[in-house]
């Protein structure tokens, strides 16, 4: 990646000497890409873009963001922000908040009612917008949230937690509207812990545990390994299906453990048979018609027959495992641990 928008190194940050949120963190992010930064609470996920605001001090860091220094002041004008608790004048409408928001970005008052009607209409709140927010659900502020943060025309989107609290209408038109910013040639560096959101807008992602990066890339290249084909059987009650007839014509040799099969399947690829499913360690649909051949052979009814690729979320748990105790590692700095340890820090 040549042109990034955000490249960071050796970001960390050590609260008071006590509680280290950030280790050591280096990631990059390509013009007009939508990068998904995830992780468990506590693992620096906010500190992290909150360093990238200049609202956190880091302990360290080095790069660059929008082809400027970290802090300077002419790239933060071109960053559009969205942070994780935003809180409106509740006696303001929708679109005066937008009109103030906009003045204290150093946007023209001419140019602030244009771009506040393209807002609002882009984040599905026309009908809200003479409305105070004091009558606003929790979603509808999460909405005029993200409209703020576009009010400035910014090259770089930053939003932390932006589906937070909203519905699920509501959050399939925020994901559209990501959609449309980068169409629009922006990039958009999103915080968030829902997965599935996650999984179907980012091109790129970023998995942050105990303040370190775990993982790093696009959905297919971490997902590359863990690619296979599914070949469920059918299995009926009172039809004498029998496990080992199944795993008896569809593999050649294997062994029992922890109550699955696991084996070498006809073809030469490994294979693991639980309940009535087999999973086979191949992305080659040539290398499974040997199985199933055998399995029609023996009497075995095919029920399905599919591709199947971790999801985002297998990938965060394998991210948060210890593989040594099968459990979820400790996370970093936990929220009221890093306000007990600044102490008020900014």
């Amino acid at each position: 990646m040549t042109d990034a928008t955000i490249d960071i190194r050796h970001a960390e940050k050590v609260y008071r000497g006590k509680v280290r949120a950030l280790r050591g963190v280096s990631m990059r992010v390509g013009r007009g890409e939508v990068f998904g930064l995830l992780g468990p609470n506590g693992a620096g996920k906010s500190t992290l873009v909150k360093i990238m605001m200049t609202i956190v001090r880091p302990t360290r860091c080095e790069g660059t963001m929008l082809g400027a220094g970290i802090g300077d002041k002419a790239a933060l004008r071109r960053v559009g922000y969205l942070p994780e608790h935003l809180r409106f004048p509740e006696y303001l409408t929708g679109e005066q908040a937008l009109d103030y928001l906009g003045g204290l970005n150093d946007v023209p008052r001419d140019a602030r009612r244009k771009r506040a009607e393209e807002a609002i209409e882009l984040v599905g709140m026309s009908e809200w917008r003479n409305k105070k927010i004091g009558g606003y659900s929790k979603g509808m502020k999460q909405r005029l949230g993200v409209a703020q943060a576009l009010m400035n025309d910014p090259d770089l989107v930053l939003l932390d937690e932006p589906t937070d609290g909203v519905d699920p209408v509501g959050r399939r038109d925020i994901r559209n509207v990501l959609v449309e910013l980068k169409n629009r040639g922006k990039t958009v560096f999103l915080n968030s812990h829902l997965l599935g959101e996650v999984e179907m807008v980012c091109d790129r992602v970023s998995i942050l545990v105990q303040g370190k990066v775990a993982m790093e890339g696009s959905l297919d290249e971490l997902t590359h390994g863990g690619r296979r084909y599914e070949i469920e059987v059918e299995r009926r009650d009172g039809d004498g299906f029998d496990p080992a007839r199944a795993i008896g014509a569809a593999a050649g040799s294997g062994r029992f453990e922890r109550g699955e099969w696991r084996g070498e399947a006809p073809g030469g690829v490994g294979a693991v048979f639980a309940g009535a499913v087999y999973k086979v360690d191949t992305t080659d649909a040539r290398a499974v018609q040997p199985m199933l051949d055998a399995l029609r052979a023996a009497g075995v009814v095919v029920r399905a027959v599919r591709p199947v690729r971790p999801t985002l979320e297998d990938l965060f748990v394998q991210a948060v495992t210890d593989p040594e105790t099968g459990r979820a590692r400790g996370v970093g700095a936990g929220k009221n641990d890093e306000r007990a340890a600044r102490g008020g820090e900014r």
